[in-house]
């Protein structure tokens, strides 16, 4: 028979709050930044925080991933080893690492998981890192759902897989650009966002091709119509972006995919939840009213064009009509959505410019803005702001329950009550009590008072009551018990909750590259250390130690000549404009390659 697959929703956590909060909405498992080396330098977290997030989500065994993935200096290698020790004993489920320092260094026996950062493209990549100890193999975002099957089939460890959230133009931990215009390292958590830019796109020339518009900056990932196929092709672990996000983008965002998910383990009997307990809410979870530049599948099944938000890098929310009519001090709006006080709408003006406004009063669909926007009648209007909802998320939105099926047993001196929870947890209270008949039948009382468990995370299923006579109990003894069983079963939890460990190197092996370019991230003589065992001859420094202008400074999937309608395949295998074509900004000049054989775009710092 075969084992049942345990499935993980990843769910980002900013902070303490973000975490909680992501459990609470159905996460088994979130991740968090550590103190220090996350790829997100700005959401790092004290290890009190996060030793309070591993305990909240242990009691519902969900796990608790830190995101320790920046490239190291040689003198941070000491002080990212005694941290890796203050995380272990914090309980600390996993570290997602970037640099090969860490596993060469004396750490304690925690489980490992390779970042996205570390370009795990390819079956022998992940291969390679199954075999050196990795548990859990974060794949790149650009891979079709046909390349993460074939991973999934070449390979044992565990695949996680991003399945939301805001996208990369490059290829994570390939991407030099902020490091070279302004010394700002991605792979160091530095990130300045170049892709976000408005661009000016330029041919051989000096020919305006496109002017002043985000020619990097794309779409966010949506892949909830696919979950089940993700599973399917062998994915463990489905992962929502956003340790920059607030605690209400995380809980709406997490409560939407674990509905999704429960639908599908619902009627997929060889899927299983990762972690324990069940969720309901107080809202109806909804992608388009948290922060979005538009969706996009990506490459998930084919290349597309309209993967970009060439308008604006900014949220642009839901659809919700378009202007009907003008007036002095207000517009109507053509639709049928419903709005409120507060409400944020946006637009792109006659000019392509992304504009906004906040809703001041409302009239139906007579709409009273706090300052009149300069808009045209028949423009479209976005959402970016639901009061309403963001109101409603403010609050309690969620609550997580265990279930529990209790049994009270009479007992030659007293009573009995037996607990045992959905993962086979038990717990035993006896209790001396002189035994009196009840005058009337106290069935339903009993029931009352052992199941109403507020605040804790059980919820009572089924209680049995095995007792030949009906006796008097009253409710402070039944009280009591309650108290002592929910105690004894969160015990008995957490001495059952097993922690993942580090998966031991099974051989030597040799890494599937001989010499390592730039690209390859090596910081520290402990990463060139790890590389040279595994049979890697040549290791080039990172550019974060020998920046160099003549090497591309980003490598991604995304096309500008494809997504414009320049690609020489739609043109007879004939460019249409005078190349190269070179990206303007107040930031300097950017030149493009383009590799068709391996449908990719280079871009270079301009020396022309």
């Amino acid at each position: 028979m075969k084992i049942a697959r345990k499935i993980e929703l990843l769910s980002p956590a900013k902070n303490l709050l973000c975490g909680i909060e992501a459990i609470n909405h159905g996460a088994d498992a979130v991740y968090i930044g550590a103190p220090q080396f996350s790829a997100r330098a700005s959401a790092g977290n004290t290890i009190e925080d996060i030793e309070e997030l591993v305990q909240y989500a242990h009691l519902y065994y969900a796990k608790v991933y830190v995101a320790l993935n920046t490239i190291l200096k040689e003198e941070e290698l000491p002080v990212a080893e005694k941290l890796i020790h203050q995380l272990y004993n914090a309980g600390v489920d996993a570290l997602i690492i970037q640099d090969m320092a860490i596993p060469e260094m004396n750490i304690p026996p925690i489980a490992l998981h390779a970042s996205t950062q570390m370009d795990n493209r390819i079956p022998e990549k992940v291969n390679f890192l199954e075999k050196s100890g990795f548990s859990q193999v974060v794949l790149a975002r650009e891979l079709s759902l046909s390349q993460i099957k074939e991973i999934a089939e070449q390979t044992n460890v565990a695949l996680e897989v991003f399945v939301h959230g805001a996208l990369c133009v490059s290829y994570s931990g390939q991407c030099y650009i902020s490091q070279a215009m302004c010394g700002r390292s991605a792979n160091r958590g530095e990130c300045a966002q170049y892709c976000r830019l408005p661009y000016t796109l330029q041919d051989a020339t000096g020919r305006t091709l496109s002017s002043n518009r985000h020619l990097l900056s794309l779409k966010d990932l949506n892949l909830s119509d696919h979950l089940e196929n993700l599973l399917d092709a062998g994915v463990t672990s489905l992962k929502i972006e956003g340790r920059l996000k607030e605690v209400n983008y995380v809980k709406n965002v997490t409560a939407y995919y674990r509905k999704k998910l429960d639908g599908i383990l619902n009627h997929r009997q060889e899927y299983l939840s990762a972690s324990s307990g069940y969720c309901t809410y107080d809202f109806t979870p909804d992608l388009s009213k948290s922060f979005n530049r538009g969706f996009t599948d990506y490459f998930f099944k084919e290349r597309k064009k309209d993967i970009i938000s060439f308008d604006t890098p900014k949220s642009i929310g839901e659809p919700v009509g378009r202007v009907k009519e003008l007036g002095r001090n207000y517009l109507v709006v053509a639709g049928t959505s419903v709005f409120n006080n507060g409400d944020g709408l946006c637009f792109l003006d006659e000019k392509g410019v992304f504009q906004g406004f906040r809703i001041n009063r409302v009239d139906t669909n007579k709409i009273y803005p706090a300052e009149m926007p300069l808009i045209l009648p028949k423009t479209p209007l976005f959402r970016n702001y639901d009061h309403a909802f963001e109101k409603q998320l403010s609050k309690k939105s969620a609550e997580r329950k265990v279930k529990v099926q209790l049994t009270l047993k009479e007992e030659p001196n007293g009573f009995s009550v037996s607990a045992r929870d959905e993962d086979g947890c038990d717990a035993f209270v006896s209790f001396d009590f002189n035994k009196e008949i009840a005058r009337k039948d106290q069935a339903e009382q009993i029931k009352t008072q052992l199941s109403k468990l507020g605040n804790t995370i059980f919820e009572v299923e089924d209680l049995e009551i095995l007792c030949q006579t009906k006796w008097f109990l009253p409710a402070s003894i039944l009280s009591e018990v309650k108290r002592k069983y929910v105690d004894a079963l969160l015990l008995a939890r957490a001495s059952a909750y097993l922690r993942p460990k580090r998966q031991k190197e099974m051989t030597i092996e040799i890494f599937p590259e001989k010499d390592l370019s730039y690209r390859g991230n090596v910081f520290n003589t402990k990463s060139a250390q790890f590389y040279h065992k595994h049979g890697v001859d040549r290791i080039d420094p990172a550019f974060e130690s020998e920046p160099n202008d003549l090497v591309p400074l980003m490598y991604t999937k995304h096309c500008l000549r494809y997504s414009m309608g320049y690609c020489p395949r739609q043109h007879n295998n004939r460019t249409p404009i005078k190349e190269p074509l070179y990206l303007l900004s107040g930031q300097g000049r950017l030149e493009l390659e383009f590799d068709c054989k391996n449908c990719e775009m280079k871009i270079y710092r301009s020396l022309r």
